[in-house]
């Protein structure tokens, strides 16, 4: 099996303008498919690091001594960075979402395909699950999950439906939940709302928008003047925080600007927005809602 079959690899790897001596980030490992590129792009001073919580990918590991894998949430990249003495670094690159691997295991539960138990952790060692937030969250809880997390209109119905039915025995698997949710699974759209109800869950589960913002306000910190940022999102929540960080330094509201109009900010966009082609969509199916931005430190 695949682990992860990198998305828009050479595009991702190009916008980090790669110099064979610099120190580079990957903060989403996964199978290690970036990172393998910036490490034929690197000379032999040059120095790789990544980042990745979950224990299923230490196993991808490359044997360079140019590269270090941490196994940590990227939203701790500067202290990281900063233990292993690199304070600044020439570029980062993430691929947010999902890996191959963690769909493609069944009891892992991030798959609408399978039957399995309530899990979704990213990060296993990490306390709360998807059977933590069905069954105990309360219904405003689970509400405000479905819809700031799943953009799902119908979410104050469904917070109310499994919350009734958990009354009665634990939801426990998929299967069980799709069962609650039945009747919300219009025939023509059935996987769609699921996928939609299962990535609110799953963000909820790994804090993932928490994650990012946390991760994006560091990145000016870490990265030396000139260094690149390389990212790619697969969702409009993550795109747009993406998008917005980049243009204004911040994601609400606008910054401060001097009595001529002008406004500072940490970062410049380089070029314009960039999409699989066809043919990488063809081959892989999980990279056509992909999003790739790449930015500069000013």
């Amino acid at each position: 099996m695949e682990y992860h079959n990198p998305v828009l690899l050479k595009e991702t790897v190009d916008g980090l303008d790669i110099k064979p001596d610099g120190i580079y980030v990957d903060v989403t490992f996964g199978g290690g498919g970036h990172s393998k590129e910036i490490l034929k792009r690197l000379g032999p001073s040059g120095k790789l690091f990544a980042f990745d919580q979950d224990k299923d990918a230490l196993l991808n590991t490359i044997d360079d001594d140019r590269f270090t894998l941490i196994n940590e949430n990227f939203r701790y990249v500067r202290r990281f960075l900063r233990f292993y003495g690199a304070k600044e670094v020439d570029g980062v690159l993430a691929d947010f979402g999902v890996s191959s691997h963690q769909f493609d295991v069944a009891g892992r539960g991030f798959s609408t395909r399978f039957e399995a138990d309530l899990d979704m952790r990213m990060n296993q060692d990490d306390a709360v699950s998807a059977y933590h937030v069905v069954n105990d969250y309360d219904e405003e809880q689970i509400r405000q999950v479905l819809f700031l997390y799943g953009e799902l209109r119908q979410a104050p119905a469904m917070a109310k439906a499994i919350v009734e039915e958990r009354k009665n025995d634990e939801i426990k698997t998929s299967q069980q939940l799709k069962t609650v949710l039945k009747r919300f699974l219009n025939h023509k759209k059935e996987n769609k709302v699921l996928a939609q109800i299962y990535q609110a869950i799953r963000i909820e589960v790994n804090q993932e928008i928490e994650a990012l913002k946390e991760f994006l306000m560091q990145t000016p910190e870490v990265l030396v003047k000139g260094g690149r940022l390389s990212l790619i999102s697969y969702h409009s929540l993550e795109d747009r925080l993406v998008k917005r960080f980049i243009r204004n330094g911040m994601f609400e509201g606008e910054p401060e600007r001097d009595v001529f109009g002008n406004f500072e900010v940490p970062l410049k966009k380089v070029g314009n927005l960039i999409v699989p082609a066809n043919e990488e969509v063809a081959i892989n199916n999980r990279a056509r809602s992909a999003k790739l931005r790449i930015a500069e430190k000013l």
